[in-house]
């Protein structure tokens, strides 16, 4: 009776201790936003600085393709792909990040002219963010006029059916930005063209012998694709389309 008294206040214990010693619950903290009367002009000002910043960020891969050398690159290169044949070899991921660091590449005097002549400045607080602006939009229309045709822009002016301008500053950036596109498009499409007469030769040269030797079941791509990555490697090919691409914008 005695160990079975003594066994109950054991359990007791054993209960109170662990409920004392039990951790309290987690917090969870809570997030709330609101809206709130702004004392002064400038608070107003700096959460519109944030607003635009998070606009421009969230359009930025747009921005890299309309005002760089990304979509000539990446279209010529998808281009290179289909003439070899080669399904998905290289694959849109290698594609896409060739065509990238050769942008950055071709674009980094463009940028380093923004950082030396606009970022800088602004940061050392020397120039307005207008002035900064105006700044760093220069080199890149520069870029851009230098690459766009005539023809493509006076459409686009045509177009807007905005005054006929008297020089490249009268032309609005959002005139340009389009023009300059479809003369990257037309320019990729012409060498594109260029890397297709080859390998064009290769599958006519093969399929014609397929014939002349009664094999009209084999299919000729089986057969010319070997012979193209091997044209392609012994001209150096790869050499010759990143040279080529890169030397086009100068």
């Amino acid at each position: 009776m005695k160990l079975r008294t003594l066994a109950i206040v054991i359990l007791c214990l054993g209960f109170a201790g662990s409920a004392l010693c039990a951790p309290e619950p987690l917090a969870i903290p809570s997030v709330s936003v609101g809206l709130g009367k702004a004392t002064k002009p400038g608070d107003v000002a700096v959460v519109l600085q944030i607003f635009f910043l998070m606009t421009v960020l969230s359009l930025a891969p747009g921005i890299l393709i309309m005002t760089t050398s990304f979509t000539r690159i990446v279209v010529v290169l998808s281009f290179l792909r289909n003439a070899l044949g080669t399904q998905q070899a290289p694959s849109n991921q290698i594609i896409i990040g060739l065509a990238l660091f050769l942008t950055f590449f071709v674009m980094s005097p463009v940028w380093q002219q923004i950082n030396r002549d606009a970022l800088q400045p602004y940061k050392s607080q020397t120039i307005s963010q207008e002035e900064a602006v105006k700044r760093a939009i220069a080199p890149v229309r520069k870029f851009m006029f230098s690459q766009a045709r005539e023809n493509d822009i006076a459409l686009f002016v045509n177009i807007s059916k905005m005054p006929r301008p008297k020089n490249a500053d009268d032309i609005p950036t959002l005139t340009l930005i389009p023009a300059f596109m479809i003369s990257e498009l037309r320019t990729a499409f012409q060498i594109g063209f260029l890397i297709y007469i080859p390998f064009l030769v290769v599958d006519m040269v093969v399929a014609s012998v397929l014939m002349s030797m009664g094999m009209m079941m084999l299919p000729p791509v089986m057969i010319s694709l070997p012979f193209k990555i091997l044209l392609f490697v012994l001209v150096d090919g790869w050499s010759l389309i990143v040279g080529s691409l890169v030397k086009s914008f100068g």
